[in-house]
């Protein structure tokens, strides 16, 4: 039997009016006409309002009791997500040559603020992605001929054709991308370095050089086009695709058969998580004069655009501007690279914004103080709190997951993230700030919501004179933070299964709660393994899951990789020892219906089939 839900009093103000109007015989008999109007009738509905009134506030306590149950218990609610993407910059003159420095947290204006989350260096140059796409079905059939001719003039032992594909080339991403793996014929992705114009190529290799600020970086901006695995490949590949591509730029000299000689970028820094999610490739350049780009003209190089030699492209003007050629090529062979979007000049932004050094308030001395931030929804690991000290300035206090872990002399404080507040301790678990002390926020990042996750082209602004921006892919993952209705469904939730992962519904419940991700459903197949499909194998516990969702994507939803690996390396660090851990996608089967109908007498038989 369930636990009954009571109301502590359920009279309402008619059944006030007519428990008072029942005791006038014993009270008043001489009243024998209480009617509607009656003055004393009157009293006695005001009455009878202000006493339905104190019954409800009397019936909101349990409410109030639940809400100050959930303070009690240090969960506090979760804070707002912030969305996330990339945004591609220009110089706003490119033909000054000059490169722009666009420093950390810059704010990028729009429905949403954003700031960038590196500081990037934006070089005078322009970028066009290049495939050596494969022929499709006509294409191949209109030139089968011509390429037999050719492998019988050069006697060839068999000739690739391609067609020389721009990619991306309107500025936005691509929802079906390319995948340069399976597509091209060379698996490789070609960018294209452009000057400002023809008579400024030679001054645009000079001005990527190294000078008094060091070496330069160029800044390639990466948006995977991911697909799901098969059922079978739920495990993370053990080789790295960051080992198994290699960056290369174009150099002036050639070898003995012509090809040009190619020199190696070295990788500074790569957000993309092998290639698995949005985010920068920095490379850092070779001197300008290892820079250059092969011949491109067959009346001057027969070869030109053949076998490692970059795309030909036919284009008088495109080429007459070309700098260098960025190639990225696989070191051996890679069944699929998709990419809905690539080019340069590219950083990460993200949709909050950054405080600094802010004094939030002064100690009085007592135990289990409550400082309020200057906003809420913090990034805690942004979060840089200060606390004076008699005699020695500003002294950095770290953050603990619960005061109830920190010792009496550790500067620790307990975070709030939603509500943006911070506790001190007592002396006993954790140190109290001596009386008159402030306390001051280093730095801080704080925002988040559904309203940053905006289509590409919404963001057109940086708040930085020496540059243009534009963003060419949808910013995601920014989720409104919870309210107190979701906190009361998910508590109960989280106390079944403390944040470990040992029943069905712990995995289920769990999978679900996976941060920056939405999952619509969750199921669990224990004992099944994904590999050799499997049912009864001990120690594997499989998690399904199906992402949510919207009238813009397609049915049978399925997650992609990105899903997958996130949901698995959060319930991998709640499972069992021993516990072997796949995270799956649906498999969608067709299904069809037949239903056989009979008619009574007289009815129509095509309106009612219809």
């Amino acid at each position: 039997m369930p636990i009954p839900q009571y109301r502590l009093d359920d009279r309402g103000f008619d059944d006030l009016v007519n428990e008072l109007i029942s005791r006038i015989p014993g009270h008043t008999p001489e009243w024998t006409n209480p009617r509607q109007g009656d003055p004393g009738r009157t009293l006695l509905e005001l009455f009878a309002w202000l006493g339905d009134t104190l019954l409800y506030r009397v019936n909101l306590i349990p409410e109030r009791q639940r809400l100050e149950f959930l303070r009690l218990l240090s969960i506090p609610l979760r804070p707002a997500r912030p969305a996330r993407g990339l945004l591609a910059l220009e110089p706003a003159n490119p033909a000054l040559l000059q490169t722009v420095q666009v420093p950390l947290n810059t704010l990028v204006p729009g429905p949403a603020e954003f700031e960038t989350r590196e500081e990037i260096m934006v070089l005078p140059l322009a970028g066009t992605v290049y495939a050596k796409r494969r022929l499709d079905d006509e294409e191949d059939k209109a030139l089968r001929d011509v390429v037999a001719e050719l492998e019988s003039v050069y006697d060839l032992n068999r000739a690739e054709a391609y067609v020389t594909t721009a990619l991306f080339s309107d500025g936005k991403a691509d929802r079906e991308g390319f995948d340069f793996a399976a597509d091209a014929v060379d698996s490789s992705v070609w960018i294209a370095l452009l000057a400002p114009d023809a008579g400024q190529v030679a001054a645009t290799r000079t001005a990527l050089e190294r000078d008094e600020n060091g070496e330069k970086l160029l800044n390639i901006g990466l948006q995977p086009r991911l697909e799901v695995p098969e059922l079978t490949d739920t495990e993370r590949s053990q080789i790295d695709l960051r080992d198994a591509w290699e960056w290369e730029i174009t150099s002036p000299r050639q070898r003995a058969n012509g090809d040009p000689v190619y020199v190696t970028l070295e990788l500074r820094r790569d957000t993309t998580d092998g290639y698995t999610q949005p985010g920068i490739i920095r490379l850092a350049l070779p001197e300008g004069t290892d820079i250059g780009v092969p011949e491109n003209d067959v009346d001057v190089d027969t070869f030109a655009g053949v076998g490692d030699r970059p795309p030909r492209i036919d284009e008088a003007d495109l080429a007459s501007r070309l700098v260098a050629w960025v190639r990225m090529r696989p070191k051996f062979r890679v069944t699929s690279l998709a990419f809905s979007w690539v080019g340069i000049n590219t950083t990460m932004i993200n949709q909050q914004r950054t405080l600094k050094s802010v004094v939030v308030g002064r100690s009085d001395g007592n135990a289990d103080q409550r400082f309020q931030l200057p906003a809420g929804s913090v990034d805690a690991e942004s979060l840089r709190l200060e606390v004076e000290a008699p005699g020695s300035g500003y002294q950095p206090w770290i953050r603990v997951d619960d005061l109830a872990a920190a010792g009496r002399d550790d500067p620790a404080f307990q975070l709030d993230a939603e509500a943006g507040q911070v506790l001190l301790g007592d002396n006993v678990r954790g140190l109290i700030p001596p009386r008159g002390m402030r306390l001051r926020v280093a730095e801080m990042r704080h925002g988040g919501g559904a309203l940053g996750n905006l289509p590409a082209g919404n963001l057109s602004a940086i708040s930085h004179p020496g540059v243009k921006a534009k963003q060419p892919a949808a910013t995601i993952g920014g989720a409104d933070l919870e309210t107190l209705e979701e906190a009361e469904k998910r508590i109960p939730e989280f106390l079944r299964h403390g944040d470990r992962a040992v029943t069905e519904s712990d995995y289920q419940q769990l999978a679900r709660e996976t941060p920056t991700v939405s999952v619509a459903r969750a199921e669990v197949l224990p004992r099944f393994k994904p590999q050799q499909r499997l049912s009864d194998v001990a120690g594997v516990v499989s998690t399904l899951v199906v992402p949510r969702s919207n009238a813009r994507t397609p049915p049978n939803p399925r997650p992609d990789r990105v899903m997958l690996e996130q949901v698995h390396a959060f319930l991998d660090q709640r499972r069992p020892l021993g516990t072997e851990l796949y995270v799956i996608g649906p498999e969608y089967v067709p299904v069809s219906l037949s239903v056989a109908v009979t008619l009574r007498e007289g009815h129509p038989s095509d309106a009612t089939l219809q």
